[in-house]
């Protein structure tokens, strides 16, 4: 650093506050000492770092599974926001345990951690590390940390008063996992909307977020006029299932799914879904942990991302 200093023609404490991102030096100079770190190949030496600062620059996520559309895009959404921020990003699964997960991003000294989507799902019956800032997606807000999720139950709302106004009399539903809170919101909002409109909720049939268990309950939804599935894998499966029984999508049944996978629009036919907004929903995770690991903020809340009806052919 004092060699970098001495070429950019800087204090040593300048060059520092390059290095750790902070926004107190001016352009100029920013970019001559930037100069000076290429042409003397520095790079800041991350465990000495650690020592000065007492903090790694790395954040953990937590996964039980990445197999899910969801899960993958989170992934790389958290891994830009961090980056962007100046952290790395440790990935553990939670296939032992949260505990285990937990243990392990301790052992690593990870500043703090994101727990997603189905891990998420552990965490209210789990001991929280009191040494360890958390932020959780999609699971009811836990003790001493921050929760974010889409607003599922008003995007299933929106959904299902899409699928009335077309004019199918009643909705079924193709239900995510009993035990994800995602599911349980999305089943929440179905619920509400044929409340609203005085219709009985026929009883869902639940999938696990695979196309393969949409295509299966295409049996069990064979005289269903209409159908909102809680993510676009399931309406993938009920879609193949119904072109084999013949039946006619949207003229004999209509179709909602929730993601707005990139693949939706080339769906046959092109799906109908609500878009969560996995970007966003990244960024104010990392956001919220990064603030409360560089102190700047230690209040506790929850944040809801909104959700986007996009209108395709398999209600028209």
């Amino acid at each position: 650093m004092a060699m970098v200093a001495a070429r950019a023609g800087v204090s040593g404490q300048t060059v520092s506050r390059v290095v750790n991102g902070s926004p107190r030096v001016d352009p100029a100079t920013r970019a001559r000492i930037e100069d000076a770190m290429a042409a003397l190949g520095y790079r800041p030496h991350r465990a000495a770092r650690t020592l000065r600062t007492g903090r790694s620059q790395t954040i953990g996520l937590i996964v039980t599974t990445l197999t899910t559309i969801g899960n993958s895009r989170m992934l790389q959404a958290t891994a830009e926001a961090a980056a962007e921020r100046g952290y790395a990003l440790t990935l553990v699964t939670a296939a032992h345990g949260i505990a285990a997960a937990f243990d392990s991003l301790i052992a690593q000294e990870v500043d703090g951690a994101i727990v997603l989507n189905e891990a998420s799902a552990q965490v209210a019956a789990a001991t929280l590390p009191p040494d360890l800032r958390l932020v959780i997606v999609d699971a009811p807000k836990a003790a001493n940390s921050t929760s974010v999720h889409s607003d599922h139950a008003r995007g299933a709302f929106t959904a299902t008063t899409h699928l009335l106004q077309r004019g199918y009399h009643v909705v079924h539903h193709l239900a995510g996992p009993a035990d994800s809170f995602a599911a349980n919101e999305r089943e929440r909002g179905w619920r509400e909307a044929l409340l609203q409109a005085g219709i009985g909720a026929p009883e869902p049939v639940r999938g696990n977020w695979s196309a393969e268990s949409g295509y299966s309950a295409g049996a069990l939804l064979s005289g269903a006029p209409a159908v909102f599935c809680a993510n676009d894998q399931m309406a993938l499966g009920l879609l193949r299932s119904f072109a084999n029984q013949g039946r006619r999508v949207p003229e004999q049944v209509g179709v909602v799914g929730f993601d707005d996978v990139p693949d939706a629009a080339n769906y046959q036919p092109p799906l109908t879904t609500i878009r969560q907004d996995f970007t966003a929903l990244a960024h104010r995770a990392v956001q919220a942990l990064v603030a409360d690991i560089e102190g700047t903020s230690t209040t506790w809340s929850t944040t809801v991302i909104p959700t986007t009806l996009i209108d395709r052919d398999s209600t028209r």
